[in-house]
């Protein structure tokens, strides 16, 4: 069995996002917009009625899920796996300042090139090969009934979807970047996998009315 629906939910602003700071697991808490998006957001998700709700245990995460819980009466549960890319001794560092330091490696970045984020950090690839398995776990039990909201990271979220999709890496960079706030929705499809139904959505899902029959 599985979902009904999954959502995978980047957390609100926080000051550093303002800033345009890499943030990565640093544990950087919502500014006052952001928990006013993540309070909004949660309005329009309660609306879809939730039955399960993962977090990243970072607190940007984990305070976007709580304003859902406190609609919901739904307990959050925390996964590591859901935690934004490790960019080590880059936490902190203005793109402006890492493409100074690193113009290499910010090239690369830019060019979508693997790249260890930091002296000793994460690899897009290996946050996709954590966080796609966490999906997994969040929605096998589930009944299709079910609608399973996972709070999360911007660019954990946008690699680990597409794998999780099975869409091969060389066009990840085709999918864009997830707003604060805003979420994917997934549906399963036919053939016992999964489909996009919205990407970096910040309303909620609208019925498809038109000659192009769903999946």
């Amino acid at each position: 069995m599985t979902a009904g629906r999954l959502i995978v939910w980047r957390h609100g602003r926080t000051e550093w996002n303002l800033q345009d700071k890499v943030q990565g697991q640093a544990d950087i808490p919502l500014d006052e917009v952001g928990i006013g998006q993540a309070r909004a957001a949660a309005a329009r998700l309660a609306s879809l009625a939730p039955t399960r709700l993962i977090a990243s245990d970072l607190q940007r995460a984990a305070s976007t899920a709580a304003e859902l819980a406190t609609l919901t009466g739904l307990t959050v549960e925390y996964d590591k796996a859901l935690r934004e890319i490790d960019v080590d001794d880059w936490a902190g560092l203005t793109m402006a300042e890492l493409a100074e330091q690193n113009p290499e490696a910010a090239a690369r970045i830019r060019a979508g090139e693997p790249q260890r984020r930091g002296t000793a950090g994460e690899t897009v690839e290996e946050v996709a090969a954590r966080f796609a398995p966490a999906l997994q776990r969040a929605v096998e039990d589930a009944d299709p009934s079910d609608t399973v909201v996972v709070a999360t990271h911007g660019l954990a979220a946008r690699v680990g979807v597409c794998l999780f999709l099975g869409i091969p890496q060389a066009h990840w960079p085709a999918f864009g970047g997830i707003s604060n706030c805003n979420w994917i929705s997934l549906l399963p499809s036919r053939n016992n996998n999964w489909r996009i139904e919205e990407w970096n959505a910040g309303s909620l899902p609208e019925p498809v009315m038109s000659d192009d029959p769903q999946q």
